[in-house]
């Protein structure tokens, strides 16, 4: 009874053209998508805290999010007044502006998130007190779903289109 309550409320309440967004900065937001039918209307927006002071929004896709709907929480995060930031902004931040061949992210993708795991699980085993060298549970996570970046065309940016 609980289930076809609840199905007939989501197909009332949410129509069709209703994005779907998560403000968590604790839960990976692809983790909170595998449950969401319509994943190309899904994104994050994580607002800093303190909301009102911070000025910058993190604007999350996952692969299936369509560029029409990442375009449109961009668009909403700066109606806030907010500066949009995301993946591929910081990237093109640090090519322009810190002058590097590619950016942070762009450079994981490449390396392979399995070379990356690799390096960060060896300096832990070697430096077990340096606490900047932590096991990053989101890094393991891809691993073990063999979304390695480029070598298997898709993690922070979908490389199969």
């Amino acid at each position: 009874m609980n289930n076809v309550f609840e199905t007939s409320v989501k197909n009332k309440v949410l129509e069709k053209h209703t994005i779907f967004t998560s403000n968590t900065s604790s839960l990976p937001i692809i983790d909170i998508a595998k449950d969401v039918q319509r994943k190309d209307k899904f994104g994050g927006l994580h607002f800093f805290n303190p909301v009102p002071v911070m000025k910058s929004l993190e604007v999350i896709r996952i692969s299936a999010t369509s560029d029409e709907i990442f375009q449109t929480l961009l668009t909403f995060g700066k109606a806030l007044g907010k500066t949009t930031v995301s993946c591929k902004i910081i990237d093109t931040a640090m090519k322009l502006g810190a002058g590097y061949p590619m950016g942070p992210i762009e450079l994981l993708d490449c390396v392979g998130l399995d070379t990356s795991k690799y390096i960060v699980d060896e300096w832990k085993k070697c430096y077990p007190n340096e606490t900047s060298f932590k096991t990053s549970e989101l890094l393991n996570k891809i691993d073990s779903e063999g979304k390695l970046g480029k070598k298997t065309g898709a993690d922070f940016y979908n490389y199969k289109k």
